[in-house]
């Protein structure tokens, strides 16, 4: 697989903690759920044992997951400059569709969370307006496709 995934350290330290978690926390302890369920007998009608074994599943299909992110990762720094949005940016936005305003910080790949503040590099908002200036407006290409003027880059919190 050829397909890189932008991350910023941070969001490399968190996978990297998740994988270490489930690697040595939640698969000894999913084996442990799956050999207790044995022990109760018949496994053709044991809902613990299926259970246990969905569960591994998940587990075993998440550290997949990480481990193909991580071993395809390009990590990139946080911008320490304000004069274009780049990932790390904060950036106020005025939506001219909808006449509202909002702020955000621009993340790496699965690191963007909206209701905290940020959203990923690859969101829709982001690649719109990533290398542009204070004073652009740019038609974000969502869903729904809406304008937006950048009004502020900042590289700290922008209140």
């Amino acid at each position: 697989m050829n397909n890189k995934y932008t991350l910023t350290q941070e969001g490399v330290d968190a996978l990297e903690e998740e994988l270490s978690v489930l690697v040595n926390v939640e698969r000894p302890l999913v084996l442990k759920e799956i050999e207790e369920a044995r022990s109760f007998g018949d496994l053709s009608e044991n809902a613990d044992y299926d259970a246990a074994r969905n569960k591994q599943g998940n587990i075993e299909s998440r550290i997949l997951e990480i481990e193909r992110i991580l071993a395809n990762k390009e990590v990139v720094e946080y911008s320490k400059t304000s004069k274009t949005v780049a990932v790390g940016n904060y950036v106020e936005v005025h939506d001219n569709t909808n006449d509202e305003t909002f702020s955000f910080r621009i993340l790496g790949q699965f690191e963007g969370r909206p209701l905290n503040g940020t959203v990923s590099v690859d969101a829709p908002i982001a690649t719109a307006i990533l290398g542009k200036k204070v004073g652009d407006r740019v038609l974000v290409r969502a869903h729904v496709p809406y304008e937006v003027q950048i009004l502020n880059i900042s590289t700290e919190p922008i209140e």
